[in-house]
């Protein structure tokens, strides 16, 4: 019988996965390929191809040990194509293949380089989801908006995960009103475990330093999970120790702390490593059991069960020129800052930092940080969306271009957000201590040292003025502009103008 070729990808390192279902262990050949084409296309930071390359090589190895015949390419064979395409077609022809069996992949880009092979291609859907591709565009057609929330609702009831009957559990399907607390420094703080490099690992970030030395981010220091094994370990110590924070100071941000109350499973989660439904069902049963209030487990199971199902079918259903949208017509080109460019302004240095030295940062850093600022300047969304694809270990196309292009960016026209998440320095006050020390004074609105987001805030809802002053959720804030002092509008508007000219000239802004 001839052998089909069963494609693994890097961020499918899931022994359930639909390709290896539909494979035949006895004649069937499991491709898995460190390409520099992946690799280096954007220019991933250094810890996440770590990640993925340590995660590939013990995958492999245990398929290897079930009893399957795995065709690794590691990243410096002679032979290697560097691209899957050319992988797949040189296996094809080293086992005399014809045809390729997969789990569709979660970027348009694979996708149609996929189904653009000389080779007959089956895709298969990703069952690894809780959602199905059809349910979220059953759920979505005829709709005028699609809100995240409802969707959510549609998730709770068809698991019935955090019900009570046909109602949902408190009597509330969300709890964010209770989970907007800032944080204050705590030695007691609970630690995020670290997982000691074994030597898969070790030579693989010896690779990584001598291949990638040109990537933004720092390798010192490695230390996510690789193996389902120590990803469940991780998943057990966060329910634990840090779920029962999570709900109240979710959105917080503190100097010098990475990751707080925040899981930080979404690596291993998005490279196949840890099972949603189950993440999902194990913080309801600690809910259940009275070890965490609902609104921390309600607060995580939502950004899973609702956030992630949601922003992957939005991705899916849009289809390949999602990335390319800018409804808001951006082009300002990305600072340097966002490469670890000298900056005066706290907040971003510290999350720029903070992602330089961990590949991550949580959902608010990177939306209401960087994501604002960048909205705020009016940045380029596709320079946007390939800078937090590189940056970040849990970033792949399927789940980091809506969170970008749609809700940090607003470049998609609210299909995700029903307006902007632009603020001023107020915000970023009240929910972080960055503001103190700062160099630049987050109380002035204007005049020589007054935050830059203050200006900026401003100037960016007078130059798209047309676009939402009539949204219902803006109203309020525009009727302050309206108010406001004729002469003092020009003179935001005139230091915003400067600033930017500034920024545009590469002096440290």
């Amino acid at each position: 019988m001839v052998s089909r070729l069963i494609l693994v990808l890097g961020d499918q390192l899931t022994p359930t996965l639909s390709a290896l279902d539909a494979a035949d262990r006895e004649t069937d050949v499991v491709v898995m390929a460190e390409v520099r084409g992946e690799a280096g296309s954007p220019k991933h930071h250094p810890q996440k191809i770590a990640l993925i390359f340590a995660a590939m090589r013990k995958f492999a190895a245990a398929l290897i040990e079930e009893g399957w015949t795995v065709a690794y390419a590691r990243l410096t064979d002679t032979d290697n194509a560097q691209s899957i395409d050319g992988e797949l077609l040189r296996r094809a022809d080293e086992f005399g293949a014809q045809e390729v069996v997969c789990t569709t992949p979660g970027d348009w880009r694979l996708i149609e380089l996929l189904d653009d092979l000389p080779l007959k291609v089956t895709r298969l859907p990703d069952t690894r989801f809780i959602s199905t591709q059809s349910e979220f565009e059953d759920w979505a057609e005829g709709r005028k908006e699609l809100r995240m929330e409802y969707f959510y609702r549609l998730m709770r009831k068809k698991t019935g995960i955090l019900m009570d009957g046909d109602k949902p559990e408190g009597g509330k399907w969300n709890y964010d009103h209770d989970n907007r607390k800032p944080a204050e420094a705590d030695l007691f703080q609970p630690k995020v475990p670290r997982f000691k490099p074994d030597d898969v690992t070790r030579e693989v970030l010896e690779l990584v330093a001598d291949e990638f030395a040109d990537h933004f981010g720092d390798l010192d220091g490695f230390a996510y999970p690789t193996t389902a094994k120590e990803a469940a370990k991780a998943a057990d110590d966060f329910i634990a120790n840090r779920l029962e924070g999570f709900g109240p100071y979710q959105d917080a941000m503190l100097t010098g702390e990475a990751h707080l109350y925040h899981s930080i499973l979404s690596p291993a989660l998005n490279i196949g490593l840890l099972d949603p439904l189950d993440l999902c069902r194990r913080a309801e049963t600690a809910y259940r059991d009275g070890k965490v209030p609902l609104n921390s487990a309600e607060g995580f199971i939502r950004q899973i069960l609702g956030w992630r199902e949601y922003v992957r079918g939005i991705y899916m259903m849009d289809g390949p020129g999602y990335t390319g949208r800018n409804v808001l017509r951006h082009d300002r080109d990305l600072p340097w800052l966002y490469w670890g460019g000298d900056t005066d302004m706290a907040c971003l240095s510290e999350v720029v930092t903070l992602t330089r030295e961990n590949a991550y940062a949580h959902h608010i850093q990177r939306l209401m940080i960087t994501g604002n600022f960048a909205l705020l300047i009016g940045a380029d969304p596709a320079q946007v969306h390939d800078w937090y694809l590189s940056v970040y270990a849990d970033a792949f196309e399927w789940v980091e271009a809506p969170n970008t292009i749609g809700m940090s960016q607003f470049a998609d026209g609210g299909m995700i957000a029903s307006k902007p998440y632009v603020s001023s320095g107020n915000y970023i006050d009240k929910m972080s201590n960055y503001c103190d020390g700062c160099a630049y004074d987050v109380r002035k609105k204007t005049g020589k040292g007054a935050c830059p987001f203050n200006l900026l805030y401003w100037w960016f809802l007078d130059r798209h003025a047309q676009r939402f002053r009539k949204n219902p959720r803006m109203g309020t804030i525009y009727a302050t502009w309206d108010r406001m002092d004729t002469d003092r509008k020009k003179v935001i508007l005139s230091e915003a103008e400067e600033f930017l000219a500034r920024l545009d000239n590469g002096e440290t802004p």
